[in-house]
């Protein structure tokens, strides 16, 4: 008489809930503190105008100096029909919060890893670029009478900036360096990239290259802004570890392995680790259906030929008493 059992399942009972809505809930609340904070610390350079055109003065100048094209090119292009450069300032309004949410909490939900290695490397470049608004504010160029540009936002619509800055609570308009807008979209770029395996996963790289366009032609950023914004960015890539993905299912051993003796056993314990993952979200486990039927290498099957054990009859019985002997 046979009976046969299954693994029994995980427990999914409201404790288990109530851990994940408390996760959640501090997520939501550090993320929100996060924020909260840099609006903060932006404002409080507000008040040092004649300082923002001193350095702003000097970055056009630099940039001259490097050869850098103009943001002139760029805003000549978009300045071409209405609707263009419309659709500009609505991408530089509407797409640069929202798009980072979603990015955020789809990560969370479906690469839990890849969601902490995004926060804390956005963490560190927002924490060095309100290091840097404070130190180093800067008017952008739709200010600078040098640059001869033409403050998109105002004159074509939408803006989400006062016309006179020194007015204007909600934004500080002297925070040009770095461009966030750049540094979040490249981030959300590379993220997508490192969290997903679709063939066209290179192309969120048009993301950060819209923005590029989108900043620089609506002149409220200069070309070294986003330069200093993506340097802050890989220091940032370079300090916070990447997570490390385990494989999801149990590799298959070549039979050469057999003739490796007793390294062969150290080999599968090894491929088999690699269906663990230390933590949830960098990995998906293999089922254990999915290790019960793999494969077995013919250097294992060997080793398990060699361990001496009960004797079988032809039929696969055990012969009686075969088990103990008095």
């Amino acid at each position: 008489m046979t009976t046969e059992t299954t693994p029994a399942e995980p427990p999914t009972g409201p404790p288990g809930r109530g851990r994940e809505r408390r996760r959640l809930l501090r997520e939501l609340l550090l993320v929100a503190g996060l924020f909260t904070v840099y609006k903060a610390g932006r404002m409080l350079s507000t008040g040092r105008t004649d300082e923002a055109f001193r350095n702003a003065a000097r970055i056009w100048d630099a940039e001259r100096t490097l050869h850098l094209p103009g943001e002139g090119a760029i805003q000549g292009l978009l300045l071409h029909g209405d609707t263009l450069i419309r659709t500009a300032n609505s991408y530089y309004a509407g797409v640069h919060f929202p798009a980072t949410a979603l990015f955020l909490v789809w990560l969370y939900v479906r690469r839990p890893g890849h969601y902490l290695w995004t926060r804390r490397v956005l963490a560190v470049l927002t924490g060095a670029a309100l290091a840097l608004h404070l130190a180093f504010p800067l008017a952008p160029p739709r200010m600078l009478h040098a640059a001869g540009l033409v403050d998109t936002a105002q004159v074509y619509g939408p803006t989400v900036y006062r016309a006179a800055p020194a007015t204007d609570t909600l934004a500080n308009q002297f925070a040009a360096m770095p461009s966030l807008h750049f540094g979040w979209a490249l981030m959300l770029a590379l993220g997508m990239i490192a969290a997903t395996r679709s063939r066209w996963r290179y192309l969120w790289l048009l993301h950060p290259l819209v923005t590029l366009l989108v900043v620089v032609g609506t002149a409220n950023h200069y070309w070294l802004d986003a330069i200093v914004a993506a340097a802050l960015l890989g220091a940032a890539l370079l300090l916070v570890p990447r997570p490390v993905a385990g494989g999801s299912r149990i590799a298959a051993v070549s039979p050469a392995g057999a003739s490796r003796g007793a390294a062969l056993p150290e080999a599968v314990s090894s491929e088999v680790s690699e269906v663990v993952s230390s933590e949830a979200g960098y990995s998906e486990a293999a089922s254990p259906a999915a290790v019960s039927g793999a494969a077995v290498p013919d250097g294992v099957s060997a080793a398990r030929a060699a361990v001496p054990g009960p004797r079988r009859g032809r039929a696969g019985s055990v012969p009686a008493g075969a088990g103990s002997r008095r």
